[in-house]
């Protein structure tokens, strides 16, 4: 009976993507000429892992790439090699590279080789050319340095291998471990046969042998271990030094193969349980690029939390039906009320522990930018430090992973019109070195992210001459600093004077702001020039639930997000004109707020029409505040987000529905969607405002 390794398949791309992660993470830790062992170690056993999954597994394109980083990463953890910011360079450009050809794997895509030859190729000629181990300067000057690391002296070591009976299902294969211990010297082995057990009870998927294996070696003991780590919680393992056996004639081994020690077995389920060295998933800081992962991992914290609440769950209920049997009497009701009650508060903390399962730390999102702040610096030829703050703020991963593309894209803009070049900098008594900034917390019921720079800040004169030589703005218009920061989300505004593969302000930011709210989130920024800018995203915890506000409109309840409420009140006719077209407009406080009925945009009979017998609520999106009149305001809820697009179809103006606890459907108003619906503009507060306004009653 075969195999069928295709099960193993999502655990190993999940493991690989997250060992690319944590090289990545490590590469940038290195400092050419100063290397650490931990972290040259940490990038070397990530590549090992990944090599041998996809060897195991038939992804050879994959194996081999590896097998050429890791030959130049054996080398440099050994001190036979410096390590260069040539060598770091383009072990990113490897990583990179790998992402790509796992994605065409797990997407069952055909691999493009072209970027892994040209870099296969320039690993090949560093190593080709450069590699002098044992001889070099930099070889001695290592050996001196770390005296423990000697090769040369050979020994013979037996190594007792007993692997349990499934082994196979773990995707291992001896066969290669025994071709990897040949590698690092002479190798006799033998088999004992001992536990195989008759026909009729073998098991093609067992493994029923074990080995004994007489290795003469100048590698060391180490070595030997390394053959066998991924197998150790596996197998009994016992390596004994012991006398000559082969006789006195060296072992011949060449410095390019030392990268041999490494098996191509498969990374178990079950590795990241090793208790001394852990697999790369165990260290993974984020899931990287554009591909959605569909699994997540979870603490056993969170899992015993959900199953003590499950456990409360079940003991109400039978509680409740038991109560429910025979004839209800008046004490009865009571203890079914109290049942009642508790069966409440259960199910609040079942829906809180399961939603706890998708919060994830925001660090997810935030590991990725010091590799393209790196990057990106380096082609500007600026220098950037990077902060992070807040990283174990927790947010729902499906916003993680819908937020990281708009950050990116902010981050990168900071990157290069945000920040001068150095000399700038030092001519505006300003440190060489520009920071840029990212910060998370909590805000109420919401996440709030933060992208700070402290470069030049936004040219306001520029923006304003640009947006009116675009026919946004007219040159009469009076606009405040902030109101002309505002005009960068515009669609296809720019202030850049020349097109750059990195990015402009201005580019694109009408696209970040449309996939924030998507998310039901908002965005502003502040600036000062000279002083630098600050962009803040305000985003939901969790897209699956939303805090709303009820409110009926004849006999239809409807649903306002809390985070696009202002307030609410009762409105003054006195304050209220009419403008062109028929619309009502309410003078609040220094600004002109359009009254839009949601009876007429939804076609209802029967609600009230009369402004000052019904209900305002002044929402704000886009920076546009508009008044949405209503009959009645009722509870504040949290309510379950349905798909209305998935289920029925996409209707303008809504963004969802829930289902209320008398088994209604309830529309979710869409604030953005309301007003296109309406038929205002972009800029209609702006022009409602310059209008002269009557002094009648509406």
């Amino acid at each position: 009976m075969s195999i069928d390794l295709s099960q193993f398949f999502e655990v190993f791309f999940e493991e690989s993507l997250e060992g690319l992660d944590v090289m990545e993470s490590e590469l940038l830790n290195l400092t050419p000429g100063d290397v650490d062992n931990e972290t040259i170690n940490t990038i070397f056993r990530a590549a090992h892992s990944i090599k041998g999954g996809s060897g195991t597994f038939g992804f050879t394109h994959v194996s081999d790439f590896t097998h050429v980083l890791e030959t130049l990463l054996d080398q440099i953890r050994e001190g036979s090699r410096e390590l260069t910011a040539e060598h770091v360079n383009l072990l990113l450009q490897s990583v990179d590279c790998l992402r790509e050809m796992l994605g065409d794997l797990q997407n069952n895509q055909e691999t493009d080789l072209t970027t892994a030859i040209q870099l296969k190729e320039k690993f090949e000629a560093i190593l080709a050319g450069e590699s002098q181990p044992a001889s070099t300067p930099a070889a001695t000057k290592s050996s001196n340095d770390n005296p423990p690391v000697e090769h040369g002296a050979l020994d013979t070591y037996e190594v007792i291998f007993k692997p349990q009976h499934h082994l196979f299902k773990t995707g291992n294969e001896p066969i290669y471990l025994i071709e990897e211990l040949a590698e690092l010297g002479q190798l006799d082995v033998s088999v004992n046969l001992d536990d195989v057990p008759d026909i009729h009870n073998l098991a093609a998927d067992e493994c029923f042998l074990n080995w004994c294996f007489y290795l003469e070696t100048d590698k060391g003991e180490e070595a030997i271990k390394e053959v066998f780590e991924w197998v150790e919680d596996d197998a009994e393992i016992t390596i004994t030094l012991c006398g000559g056996l082969f006789g006195d004639d060296p072992v011949e081994s060449e410095s390019e193969d030392v990268s041999e020690q490494v098996t191509e077995e498969a990374p178990t389920p079950t590795a990241e349980s090793k208790s001394d060295k852990p697999a790369p998933a165990a260290k993974a800081s984020a899931k990287s690029g554009s591909t959605e992962s569909t699994s997540i991992r979870v603490s056993i914290d969170k899992v015993d939390s959900l199953i003590n609440m499950v456990g409360e769950l079940v003991i109400t209920q039978a509680m409740l039906t038991q109560l429910g049997e025979g004839e209800i009497t008046e004490n009865k009701l009571m203890a079914l009320q109290e049942g009642l009650a508790q069966l409440a508060h259960n199910t609040r903390d079942l829906q809180e522990s399961v939603m706890r399962i998708r919060m994830l730390p925001i660090s997810f999102v935030f590991s990725r930018f010091p590799r393209l702040v790196r990057d990106t610096s380096q082609k500007l030829g600026k220098e950037v430090e990077l902060k992070l703050l807040g990283e174990q703020t927790e947010l729902d991963k499906t916003v993680m992973e819908k937020i990281s593309d708009p950050m990116v894209h902010l981050v990168r803009n900071s990157l290069d019109h945000g920040l001068e070049t150095p000399e700038q900098r030092e001519e505006a008594g300003k440190p060489r070195v520009g920071t840029v900034t990212l910060n998370a917390f909590h805000q109420g019921g919401n996440i709030v992210i933060e992208i700070m720079d402290d470069g030049a800040g936004l040219n306001t004169q520029k923006i304003k001459q640009k947006a009116i030589q675009n026919g946004l703005i007219s040159d009469s218009d009076d606009l405040s600093d902030d109101e002309i920061n505002e005009l960068i989300f515009m669609p296809g505004f720019s202030t850049a004077d020349e097109v750059s593969d990195i990015s402009g302000r201005g580019v694109g930011m009408d696209v970040v702001r449309r996939n924030i709210q998507s998310l039901n989130g908002s965005i502003e920024v502040t600036s000062e020039q000279g002083i630098g800018s600050t962009f803040t995203i305000r985003l939901p915890l969790t897209l699956a639930i939303l805090d709303g506000q009820l409110v009926t409109v004849a006999q239809h309840t409807y649903i306002i997000p809390l985070i696009s409420i202002v307030e609410s009140l009762q409105i003054d006719l006195k304050m209220v004109n009419c403008v062109g077209g028929g619309l009502n407009v309410l003078r609040l406080r220094d600004e002109y707020i359009p009254i839009l009925r949601l009876h007429k945009i939804f076609n209802h009979s029967g609600a009230i029409e009369d402004l000052d017998k019904g209900l305002l609520v002044i929402v704000e999106s886009d920076n546009q505040k508009v008044g949405l009149l209503v009959d009645d305001l009722l509870a504040q809820q949290q309510v379950v987000i349905k798909s209305l697009e998935a289920n029925y179809q996409k209707v303008e103006g809504v963004s969802g529905a829930t289902i209320l606890g008398d088994g209604r459907v309830s529309l979710i108003i869409d604030i953005t969607g309301l007003i296109k619906l309406a038929g205002l503009k972009k800029a209609g507060t702006s022009e409602l405002a310059i209008e002269p306004i009557e002094s009648e009653e509406a």
